[in-house]
């Protein structure tokens, strides 16, 4: 017995008769793509809609992408503040760490993303965590020049006179890293004034004042020298 070959016309027919009850077809494979995305390609395209769909379906919000890096740490990475507010929003760990060690608040307060960084705080940062030098999220900020994101962390109560692993201060890496430019003299003016010891030396007993007396920082020289600007 020989069964017979639907013809394409045959076929047509009765996919026109199923559109026509149930409708078109095309947002199931839509649908199947956005359920099949993780969650941290999301956050790295930052594709909002995709990574609301996500948030909204349940997806785990602390997965990892190859680097240990979660969605949150990703859109701290990109400075993506939409994205990271609504992960935050969701309950995504502010203090997850990748390999490295950096979590979305650390890198916030290195990389000066400061939006990021006042909505990690809001969400319970650790302020106590240390990056991979054993610094505090103030230290590289005082490096690298963000002096708003050095004064959004001094109205906190992280330790502004936590000492690393290469044994300096945040003032130290300000005066030792930094070029004597507008921004580290306002930084260490910022610490000074909050109570940052300019008495602490570096391994060799170098202080922050003689670092900036060595480096013609006559500005950051001042400042240093000056009891008046100390609580």
């Amino acid at each position: 017995m020989r069964l017979k070959t639907p013809s394409s016309a045959g076929i047509g027919c009765c996919l026109i008769a199923l559109a026509a009850i149930f409708g078109p077809m095309a947002p199931m494979a839509n649908a199947q793509e956005t359920s099949i995305m993780p969650i941290t390609q999301a956050a790295e395209n930052n594709d909002m809609a995709t990574l609301r769909s996500l948030i909204a379906a349940g997806a785990d919000l602390e997965a990892r992408d190859d680097q240990g890096r979660t969605a949150l740490l990703i859109a701290t990475h990109r400075n993506a503040i939409a994205a990271a507010a609504a992960l935050i929003d969701a309950g995504a760990d502010v203090n997850a760490r990748d390999h490295i060690g950096d979590s979305a608040f650390l890198y916030a307060g290195a990389e000066g993303r400061l939006e990021i960084l006042r909505l990690t705080l809001k969400a319970g940062a650790d302020l106590a965590s240390t990056n991979r030098y054993g610094g505090t999220a103030l230290i590289p900020a005082a490096h690298h020049g963000h002096a708003e994101t050095v004064r959004e962390l001094l109205a906190t109560d992280i330790p502004i006179d936590h000492v690393n692993n290469l044994g300096w201060t945040a003032l130290l890496e300000a005066v030792i890293l930094g070029d004597g430019g507008k921004a580290h003299t306002e930084i260490v003016r910022l610490l000074v004034q909050a109570g940052a010891s300019v008495n602490i030396a570096d391994r060799d007993g170098v202080t922050p004042l003689q670092h900036a007396e060595r480096s013609g920082y006559r500005e950051i020289v001042q400042i240093l020298s000056d009891p008046s600007l100390r609580p």
